[in-house]
């Protein structure tokens, strides 16, 4: 499928190289990565791919002005965010259409997610210059305590293909913010969004140096490098949580300050006393948006037996209007998954779910190419042995296993390492405090199917990850307390 006119045009402006201390330059190696469009299958752009030796000169570069981006004023590091954000917004329709082409979500998600990025740069703008210490007399009286945040240092940011321009900027803005000089390694299968991004932050006024961008097809070794470098003093990474533990393994080393957000396995529990009409919206929303591929997205759906027929076949409803095609068009509802290997491991859950006794209630087939295509699917009477009740789905599946107790409904929910994200539907205001409080979750959706929110302490529990990005916490993950003493 041959790209169009604006599409070419968007590309040509987008740069192939890696920004190193305010330059766009090719990779020592000279080799390239090729970026591919899900939805045809066909490479869109080359760029250059990071060597290790690239990516130490990166770190080079974001050490060398790290003093002096932390001396910067705290309201000139707040009008540069300000002026990123205005200038994102002004170009909301490019950001969505690059990311559609390079990612496979559909069109209008992807303007969605140009605001949603966007609001932690203006929430970010407005907390840089809000950072407060203490000042108290010591309980002995003898002296007085002040307490005060310093920057951390340079940080190593890795970021997932599936939000590519809000999980950068969900990084990148609260550790400028706070001072801090960034390297940041895109995924591989969607770089092109953030280097349009550090492209903008450029226009902004960020100095050279302060963000470099270093994507490459060696993650693990250049990963490797960068932790073992005494000069990093931060990582924040966001993807599947065995890549985290090897992250943590190596930071360790060095005692690095650590995020992470990582893999989820979301209960989305409907009692029986809930707004029908509401659950099922909710469900569509915390299920499909992003085709099903956020770690927020409801795993299982845990449905009181009272309604589970008519939840099933209202849902059911629904997904058969959705429509599939390639995202960067307008009017789809579903786009690509991202890879061949998205659409295999969709189909093998189905399978799986059926094999342990499910039904297929709509869906549950490969779309053929040209494209990485799967029907949106719901399957019901979900075995508590499937797989989808233990692993992450990251595509369009919905299943449904059934409960009878509010105490079953929490034994199902808690029953997984993961803890990121809850989803609970019910009318009782009682109930959903109990919610609150017996769900292993760090954060919980009431009567909604949306909770990501730029103000919001973004984090999970148990291995879903450590710190949380996002609210008054965020910036305080690129801060060192430091404690000093006045004697009287």
């Amino acid at each position: 499928m041959a790209l169009t006119a604006k599409e070419q045009e968007l590309l040509g402006r987008v740069q192939s190289g890696l920004s190193i201390a305010g330059e766009w330059q090719d990779s020592a190696s000279g080799q390239l990565i090729d970026v591919i469009d899900p939805a045809t299958g066909e490479v869109i752009k080359q760029i250059a791919d990071a060597t290790v030796e690239d990516a130490v000169r990166a770190l080079d570069a974001a050490v060398a002005v790290q003093g002096e981006w932390a001396a910067t004023p705290t309201r000139e590091r707040s009008n540069i965010l300000r002026r990123a954000f205005d200038l994102l917004m002004e170009r909301k329709e490019e950001f969505a259409l690059l990311m559609s082409m390079e990612m496979g979500k559909p069109i209008a998600e992807a303007r969605g997610e140009v605001v949603y990025g966007g609001e932690f740069l203006r929430w970010f703008s407005e907390e840089a210059v809000r950072v407060q210490g203490d000042y108290r007399n010591n309980p002995e009286g003898t002296g007085t305590m002040i307490v005060s945040h310093m920057p951390v240092g340079p940080c190593y940011f890795i970021t997932p293909w599936n939000f590519p321009l809000a999980m950068a900027t969900r990084k990148i803005a609260p550790a400028l913010a706070a001072g801090c000089t960034v390297v940041i390694k895109p995924a591989q299968l969607t770089p092109l969004t953030t280097i349009f991004f550090a492209q903008l932050l450029e226009e902004a006024g960020v100095p050279a140096g302060v963000v470099n961008v270093v994507q490459t097809s060696k993650s693990s070794a250049q990963s490797s490098a960068l932790l073992s470098d005494t000069r990093l003093r931060k990582l924040s990474f966001t993807g599947s949580t065995p890549v985290g533990v090897k992250l943590l393994e190596a930071a360790a080393q060095n005692v690095l300050r650590t995020s992470m957000e990582l893999g989820g396995n979301a209960p989305f529990i409907v009692f029986e006393d809930a707004d029908l009409d509401r659950a099922v919206e909710g469900a569509m929303v915390a299920k499909f948006r992003n085709i099903g591929q956020a770690c927020t997205a409801a795993n299982r759906f845990i449905v009181h037996e009272s309604l589970a027929d008519e939840f099933a076949s209202r849902v059911a409803d629904r997904v058969k209007q959705l429509s599939v095609g390639r995202g960067a068009e307008e009017g789809y509802d579903i786009g690509a998954l991202v890879d061949d290997k998205a659409v295999a491991n969709t189909a093998r859950l189905v399978a799986d779910a059926v094999d342990t006794g499910a039904t297929v209630v709509t869906g549950g087939e490969i779309i053929e190419g040209p494209g990485n295509f799967f029907q949106p699917t719901v399957v019901d009477n979900l075995s508590p042995q499937s797989a989808i009740m233990r692993e992450e789905i990251f595509g369009p599946l919905l299943g449904i296993i059934r409960f009878s107790t509010e105490d079953e409904a929490v034994e199902i929910a808690n029953n997984t390492e993961y803890g990121l994200i809850s989803y609970v539907f019910t009318e009782n205001i009682h109930r959903g405090h109990r919610m609150i409080e017996k769900l292993e979750s760090g954060m919980m959706a009431l009567n909604t199917g949306l909770a990501s929110n730029a103000a919001a302490p973004f984090g999970g529990m148990k291995q879903s990850g450590i710190g949380r990005e996002g609210g008054f916490e965020g910036i305080q993950e690129f801060l060192s307390k430091k404690y000093t003493v006045l004697p009287r």
